[in-house]
């Protein structure tokens, strides 16, 4: 009995969780939580599998690596023996490349410095052929200048000769043509003034023949009527009475007649005072005339004068305009001559540039190329001592043989480029000297056509007077 109740007991704990107590419902929910359980312990089980295959396969893979690794150190080493060994014969390789590469500097540097050599001479004899032709176009050029000042010295005074006679030809010809143009005038005016006199005599006395005809006339007129009135009443006396009507008409018709006649001696006192203002403006007409024939006179003076003026003016202008021709040929002449020294300068300096400008050109191409030189092989020397790895003795000795070749070369570098700032500085001294040729002619350097280019060389300076001296 007792067994019994103890693996009654047993059966009734799970987990250490007693289910005797528990009813159905909570039976069912402890025994889907056990399965849940049972199933993430399953699933942990299954990864932890997965985990441990793939370990496995990880630790073989990296076993045949460290075999292959193993294989390549050793192929390695086989290669690093075979490569000591083919660095040791390069080595003796470039030591023998070294010693010619040496020679061979040493042959182009001779070599060099002989081209220059010669190019500076030939530099020095350009330079001096020039200087001569230029002192001898200088003189020809002062002989021709005397030669044309003395002829135009001659042609100037032939023309002030010529000038001279063509001036008195001139004046004689302008004083006769004045004279007769004088006299002729003043037969012109003598004549105008007698037949304007004449005329006007001959209308003053056509006026006064006309005015003592119409005084004649009405003079006769008055006595023929006071003729018939004296008849007429000495008719009236005797007559008698009955005659009285027809006397007043007749006395009717003479007041008519009477006024007619005050009529007509109206008119004729207009006519009178009419030919007295033509007579008026005769004499005004006359005594302008007169006062015309005073300012005749005096235009005539003025006439003189002015001719006088004229003539001194046209020879200044004569003189003005002969100068201006002298001039005009000196200018021409002198710009004739300023166009061919401008064209023998600038062909001068063409020639000069390019010469200088492709030697210059050259030698600094030369250094530029023998200072890369340099500088490789010393990298490469360098290097070779570098992995020759030779006694420290050795390697000062080399490098101070290297230091006594490197010196020599930087002499003769150095005195290249003195000769090279002589050749420079005489190129210079040349513009100079034509600089001042084209001021003394007058001539502005804008019409050159270009900018003359100077040289000056790194490394060297200019002394006292103008002298070239290294830095």
């Amino acid at each position: 009995m007792g067994p019994k109740k103890a693996k009654g007991k047993a059966a009734d704990n799970v987990d250490g969780v007693d289910t005797t107590k528990m009813n159905r419902e909570q039976l069912e929910v402890y025994a889907h939580k056990i399965l849940d359980e049972m199933e993430r312990e399953r699933e942990e089980r299954n990864f932890f599998q997965l985990e441990r295959d793939k370990l496995r396969t990880f630790w073989e893979i990296t076993r045949h690596q460290l075999d292959e690794a193993r294989a390549t150190i050793r192929n390695k080493e086989r290669e690093k023996e075979e490569m000591a060994e083919n660095h040791e014969a390069e080595l003796k390789l470039y030591k023998q490349k070294v010693k010619h590469l040496m020679y061979e500097h040493q042959t182009n540097l001779s070599e060099t410095k002989a081209e220059h050599l010669v190019a500076l001479k030939l530099a020095q004899d350009d330079h001096v052929a020039q200087e001569n032709e230029l002192i001898k176009d200088k003189t020809e050029l002062k002989k021709i200048q005397k030669e044309q000042e003395l002829a135009y010295m001659n042609e100037i005074r032939a023309l002030k000769l010529h000038d001279s006679e063509e001036m008195a030809n001139i004046i004689k010809k302008f004083e006769s043509e004045a004279v007769d143009m004088e006299q002729k005038y003043e037969q012109k005016l003598t004549s105008q003034y007698e037949s304007l006199i004449l005329k006007h005599r001959m209308e003053i006395t056509e006026v006064e023949e006309r005015k003592n005809a119409q005084i004649a006339s009405l003079i006769k007129n008055h006595e023929t009527a006071f003729a018939e009135m004296k008849n007429y009443y000495n008719d009236i006396t005797l007559n008698n009475l009955s005659l009285i009507k027809s006397m007043k008409e007749q006395m009717e018709v003479m007041r008519n007649s009477e006024e007619r006649i005050k009529k007509q001696v109206r008119e004729l006192t207009t006519e009178n005072k009419k030919y007295s203002a033509d007579l008026k403006t005769s004499q005004e007409m006359v005594a302008e005339l007169n006062r015309q024939l005073a300012n005749y006179e005096k235009d005539k003076q003025c006439l003189v004068n002015t001719k006088r003026r004229l003539s001194v003016v046209l020879k200044d202008l004569e003189n003005l305009k002969w100068e201006n021709e002298v001039l005009e040929l000196r200018f021409e002449k002198c710009q004739s001559e300023r166009d061919e020294l401008h064209a023998r300068f600038v062909s001068a300096i063409f020639e000069l540039q390019q010469k200088t400008g492709l030697k210059n050109v050259l030698l600094e191409k030369k250094l530029e190329k023998l200072s890369d030189l340099l500088e490789q092989r010393e990298a490469q020397i360098s290097e070779v001592l570098a992995a020759a790895q030779l006694d420290p003795a050795a390697v000062v000795n080399v490098n101070k043989k290297l230091e006594d070749m490197l010196n020599r070369k930087n002499t003769a570098i150095q005195d290249l480029q003195y000769e090279l700032a002589k050749v420079c500085k005489a190129h210079d001294d040349l513009l100079a000297a034509y600089e001042s040729k084209l001021q003394e002619y007058g001539i502005p350097k804008s019409e050159l056509g270009f900018q003359p280019m100077r040289m000056r060389i790194a490394g060297t300076k200019l002394g006292p007077a103008g002298l070239v001296t290294s830095q």
